[in-house]
């Protein structure tokens, strides 16, 4: 029996609820970040994408190809809220639902709460409900698998809904640039590209083992989703595969004690929040962007569980060393990450820090 997958992601998520909670904004661009010169954005609304405006971008260059777009402070508590709504709107269907992040998720409707047969139905509900409770449009994707699912959300935006049959999908992808497969990101897509891979007829021509050679372990997942197939299940309690935090600089970082400084804030950070989450890693990673945009990481794994913010610190640090020309270059931005949870393992903790037994009532 071929699975029903939805593949539900709203449109614009953070900018769209800054429009529909200030009226002054409605049909204007609109940007949720910083501003100022060392801001990034965050979202932008569907205005602001006409001007070529994307998450991720500084908000400088923002603002050079769209002079008059409106900067509006995230409130990421807000928007973790309004998710939590919609959140409850899936789980009225199916309890397998796997958030990918606070606007979009996965639901496994084969079996559902309803006891609908129609995936298709079900989607144009959930995006019914979504847009009366919410007052905000969403997109959905409806298909056999999750690969086809998330490209289905993602093809009829903004307030969409496209469905791939199982008998459309083999067409459908040979069709497909493969700069549009889940995972494939500018760097492969260009890769692809130079090796005569533009769409996904293009990508079937290859054998796997020869996309293994090219790609590493994801030539393996590009060979299975050419031919329209995606084995993964929809998680419904996913586990956490990392947690971090990272922080751009108004100056940028030059002296030492100051970056030592920034990388104390991080290990605090970065502690606070493993902390909260009773996130437990093996693999601290750090990342560096320089003044110049070039972006470098170290990472090390240990034997134990990273648990105590000194030993992130330690850890944080001599990374830190192991980074080039250090003395020689400006930081623009430091991060840290716990990697590679692996919590079902027994693994002994370090010598010296002891266990912590909680006998409270659980939260």
């Amino acid at each position: 029996m071929n699975r029903k997958i939805i593949h539900v992601d709203m449109d614009a998520f953070y900018a769209s609820i800054e429009q529909r909670d200030n009226p002054d904004y409605r049909g204007k661009p609109v940007a949720v970040g910083y501003g100022g010169k060392r801001g990034v954005v965050a979202a932008a609304s569907y205005e602001a994408r006409k001007y070529g405006i994307h998450s991720a971008m500084p908000s400088v260059t923002a603002l050079r190809k769209c002079p008059h777009l409106i900067f509006v402070m995230p409130r990421f508590e807000h928007y973790r809220n309004i998710s939590g709504q919609i959140m409850q709107i899936f789980l009225e269907y199916t309890d397998k639902v796997e958030p990918l992040s606070l606007d979009e998720a996965f639901l496994d409707v084969t079996i559902n709460h309803k006891g609908n047969r129609s995936a298709t139905l079900i989607a144009r509900e959930i995006k019914q409900k979504i847009l009366s409770s919410t007052r905000l449009t969403a997109s959905a994707g409806v298909s056999y698998n999750k690969f086809l699912a998330k490209i289905a959300s993602d093809y009829r935006k903004p307030d969409g809904l496209f469905v791939i049959e199982p008998e459309q999908a083999v067409a459908f992808v040979e069709q497909l640039p493969v700069s549009k497969f889940f995972g494939v990101g500018k760097v492969t897509a260009a890769r692809m590209a130079e090796l005569g891979i533009h769409t996904g007829k293009d990508l079937k021509q290859w054998e796997e083992v020869d996309l293994a050679r090219e790609f590493g372990k994801a030539g393996s997942t590009y060979y299975r989703f050419a031919r329209g197939t995606d084995d993964r299940e929809v998680e419904s309690e996913r586990v956490r595969k990392s947690l971090g935090a990272e922080e751009t600089y108004a100056d940028d970082l030059e002296e030492m004690v100051d970056i030592l400084a920034a990388l104390d804030q991080l290990a605090l950070e970065v502690h606070r929040r493993a902390d909260k989450k009773k996130f437990m890693a093996r693999t601290l990673t750090l990342k560096i962007k320089y003044a110049d945009f070039t972006v470098i990481t170290r990472s090390r794994t240990v034997g134990h569980y990273i648990r105590t913010y000194s030993e992130l610190f330690d850890l944080g640090k001599e990374l830190l060393l192991q980074a080039d020309d250090l003395f020689d270059r400006k930081i623009r931005l430091m991060g840290l990450t716990l990697k590679n949870a692996d919590a079902g393992q027994d693994l002994m903790p370090p010598e010296g820090i002891q266990l912590s037994l909680n006998f409270g009532e659980e939260e």
